[in-house]
Order: structure tokens, then C-alpha cells, then sequence
């Protein structure tokens, strides 16, 4: 097939939406800059991200791998992303993930891009990509300061990573190699689960952490969804410590529908806009934990329990519980006619950008991932945090050290009462002690929003990438 005359990049990323959409989002962006776009996943995947705007359809290619079968029906029939699955089967659609370097093998031979952007899981690109002579550029889904805490290469594999990093306990330290003040670590409740899945080996042969490190090491250059008003000494210490380009890309903020509500046609969905309505600017708290953080009962019902605490209004968008056997069982029994007026529940898909731009929401009970703090803070909410899985802690500790969110406490366990829910939700959206918080995220917000600057970070990418194309020998 003969190479296209555009500038051409292909997109991998890992199985998971809060990798995919990323990665989707710097394609939209890329071909906005005239750059031809080759964005790889599986069939199924691919037909659950949104559609790109019609003026950029000819210029985003979706190439569709068919994710091979696994014997012994190690994972579920259809399951083609970590949202599909149980935490204990991602290691299989790891072994199936792997399989896809056969069609991607084929995939370069037949189209040769100017560079691959890959993530933190595909380390066989490395080789591939050497073979065919395109450079590689690992695109960070998440934080640069994430990317610092565990991004170290000298310290992610062999003997200097176990006198570094020998246990659960030592991920509660802050890193020797972060040489400023920084919250950034996690707790002791939070380590055991997350040391094991990153250090410890898994049914696909190979540990995340040595996926992490033969990726940086054959990449050459280093992309983050971030800016440096946000995170001026993380990004200047990946650079440091990988040693290689690393290049902020903007925090790429996500393109609101221009007809808002109106492309809404949900009966549900426009009642409950046309509530929103009738509540006072900035007085009602958003709580979503999209669709990869999978709640238990208690934590469910203890969320609830602090929002009736609270005495605040509130729009909750709840992902229906694998537990429960209906929406009813989904709550604690009489929580919607006790909340009735001042509280409604969604159970299902929710349109997050339109309700987090409407101008009665004033704060966020969230999971603190990376897309959910860009999303939110660009609004200038207030911020109540309770990290549950992977990047979310770390995201906590520096929302929480910047002065931009309340994280609810926890006992050792990581259990959190209602009175936990209520406290930190009043903290930041009522209290008088509070008010800080809330001026510094309506400052965060004029940042956050700011396309121009984050176009200028983006554009200077485009450039970086033009001038860095490898020429190959056989042109």
C-alpha cells in the first residue's frame, strides 16, 4: 500500500476507557492540525468511542484488530475492555492484548507512520518499531507527577527497584528522586493490591513494571496530557529522571457539544436538566465514579447516608452496582423519599460535560482520575476527593497540596463513614473555612479553560513531531 502523503501517526492504547479516550481525544486534536490519524483498538472498543466531528472523519482512520480468543474461557465472551471484567481477569486480557502485535506487525508493514504513540502496556511495539524504523513516543494518560512516582527507569526493575521499592509499605514514601516538597505517595491502605499488580508477576508472563521500562527505554520522547501551570516541577523532573523529550501537550480539554442540552433526548435527562434549573448558582454537588470503579454495598450506602447528612442538593450519576439486584436495592431503603426535591439519583449513562458546565453545579464528589479533575476544574468546581484505584490517590495528594480539593478521610482499613461524606462535602462547598479552596479552584478554572494556551503547547507537539521524523533507509 503506498504511503499516504499526509503526515501519519498510529494510535495504540491499552483496553481501558480512561486510556482510550485519552488517546481519542489526541486524535481529534492531531487532526485538527491537519495530521493523518490511525487510531488501533478492537472492534468493540472502537464502536463505543464517539464518533469524530464529520470534518475530520477522512482524516481519523479506525483500524479494527480482532481480539483473539483465549482458551479455557479466561475471559468473558465479548470482553474487549478492563470495563468489562473483573480486577483479577486483567491479566488475561493482557495475554490477549499481546496477541495484537501480530496485526500490528502487518499493520506497519503496510503502512509505515512517522511515529507510534503507544501506552504504558504495549512494550512489543519497541521492536517493531525499531524493525520498520519509526520512532515510538510513549503518551502519558496520566499526570506527569503519576508518571514521576513510578516512571524512574533505574528504579522500576532489578536489584536497584528492590532496595528502592521492596514492599507495599514502601510506596507510602514520597520517592529519594522527587528533590522538592511533595505529598506525592499513598497510604498504607491503598499499596497492597496496586505493589502486587505493578511488581508482581501476572498470567501474561510479564510484570507492568517491566512493560513500563522497556517502553520508556526505547521511546523517544515522552508526551503528557499536562501544562506546566498546573505541574511546572513534575514535568521538569520526568524529563530529568527518564532522560528523555518530554513534552507537555496541554491538558486538551474536551470540546463541548455546541447544542449543549438541546441534543439531549432523554425524557429523564431533560426533567432533570429542567431541575437543575430552578436551583441556586453554584449550590449543588455533582457525584460521579464513571464506570471502572466498581463500589461495594457499604461504600455505596455510606456515600448516600453523607449526602442525606449533608443538607446539601445534590445530582448523583450512579453506574448500576453488579450487587444490586435493581436500581431500588442500588440504595439504602427510603434514601429517594427522604432526599426527595433536594437530591435526584440517575442510575445509568449520564451526560457529564453538560451537567458539570451547568451553572448550578458548584462542587464534585468524584474519584480524582486524571480526565475526571481536567473536566471538572475547567468548570471551576470545588473538589471533594476519594481515590479508589491506580493514579487516583496520587491525583488526591497533589489536588489536596495545590489547595484545589477536601479528600475524605479514612480509617486504616480505607473505610469512610457518612459522617466522613458529609464533612468534607460541607468543608468545601458551605463552610467559611473552606472559601479558600473555592477561590483557588475558580483560579485553577481560568487555566484549565484556557484553549489558547493549551493549542500553543499542543502546536509546539505538532512541531516537535515534524521535525523528529526518522528518515528511513529505504526511501
Amino acid at each position: 500500500m503506498a504511503k499516504d502523503h499526509h503526515f501519519h501517526v498510529a494510535m495504540f492504547p491499552w483496553s481501558a476507557f480512561g486510556h482510550m479516550m485519552p488517546f481519542f481525544q489526541l486524535s481529534i486534536a492531531l487532526a485538527k492540525s491537519g495530521v493523518q490519524v490511525s487510531f488501533i483498538s478492537t472492534s468493540k472498543n472502537i464502536q463505543r468511542l464517539p464518533k469524530p466531528p464529520p470534518d475530520l472523519s477522512t482524516l481519523i482512520n479506525f483500524v479494527e484488530f480482532q481480539l483473539p480468543a483465549l482458551e479455557n474461557e479466561l475471559l468473558p465472551e465479548g470482553a474487549e475492555a478492563t470495563v468489562d471484567i473483573t480486577f483479577d481477569q486483567i491479566q488475561y486480557l493482557k495475554i490477549a492484548y499481546d496477541l495484537l502485535q501480530h496485526p500490528f506487525k502487518q499493520f506497519m508493514a503496510d503502512q509505515s507512520p512517522d511515529w507510534i504513540f503507544v501506552d504504558v502496556t504495549n512494550h512489543w511495539t519497541a521492536e517493531i518499531a525499531l524493525e520498520y524504523q519509526v520512532p515510538l513516543l510513549l503518551f502519558s494518560v496520566f499526570s506527569a507527577a503519576v508518571m514521576d512516582f513510578f516512571g524512574h527507569p533505574e528504579f522500576i526493575v532489578g536489584e536497584a527497584r528492590e532496595r528502592v521499592r521492596s514492599s507495599p509499605e514502601s510506596l507510602t514514601f514520597v520517592p529519594e528522586w522527587v528533590d522538592f516538597p511533595s505529598l506525592l505517595a499513598y497510604r498504607g491502605f491503598e499499596v497492597n493490591g496496586l505493589f502486587h499488580s505493578f511488581y508482581g508477576s501476572n498470567a501474561s508472563g510479564i510484570t507492568d513494571a517491566e512493560r513500563l521500562h522497556k517502553i520508556i527505554r526505547a521511546c523517544k520522547a515522552v508526551a503528557v496530557r499536562s501544562c506546566p501551570e498546573y505541574e511546572s516541577q513534575y514535568l521538569n523532573l520526568l524529563e530529568k529522571i527518564t532522560t528523555k523529550p518530554m513534552i507537555p501537550v496541554g491538558l486538551l480539554p474536551p470540546d463541548q457539544n455546541q447544542k449543549g442540552r438541546d441534543q439531549i433526548t432523554d425524557e429523564l435527562w431533560i426533567n432533570t436538566f429542567q431541575w437543575l434549573d430552578e436551583q441556586k448558582p453554584r449550590s449543588v454537588v455533582f457525584v460521579g465514579f464513571g464506570s471502572e470503579c466498581k463500589l461495594t454495598r457499604d461504600q455505596i450506602y455510606e456515600m448516600a447516608y453523607g449526602l442525606e447528612l449533608s443538607g446539601l442538593t445534590f445530582l448523583w450519576a450512579l453506574r448500576k452496582p453488579d450487587w444490586a439486584d435493581d436500581d431500588v436495592d442500588a440504595l439504602p431503603s427510603g434514601f429517594g423519599q427522604r432526599t426527595h426535591g433536594r437530591g435526584v439519583v440517575s442510575i445509568g449513562w449520564a451526560p457529564q460535560l453538560e451537567i458539570l458546565g451547568h451553572p448550578c453545579i458548584g462542587g464534585s464528589l468524584f474519584h480524582s482520575g486524571w480526565g475526571s479533575v481536567i473536566e471538572t476544574l475547567q468548570f471551576g468546581h470545588c473538589l471533594v476527593v476519594l481515590p479508589l484505584i491506580i493514579d487516583q490517590p496520587l491525583n488526591a495528594r497533589i489536588l489536596v497540596e495545590k489547595g484545589l480539593a477536601v479528600e475524605v478521610e479514612r480509617r486504616e482499613d480505607g473505610s469512610f463513614t457518612r459522617d466522613d461524606i458529609a464533612k468534607a462535602l460541607r468543608l468545601a462547598m458551605v463552610s467559611e473555612e473552606g472559601e479558600k479552596l473555592r477561590v483557588r479552584a475558580r483560579e485553577a478554572a481560568v487555566i484549565f479553560k484556557d484553549r489558547k494556551l493549551h493549542e500553543n503547547y499542543f502546536d509546539r507537539f505538532v512541531d516537535f513531531l515534524k521535525l523528529n521524523v526518522v528518515k528511513k533507509e529505504n526511501q
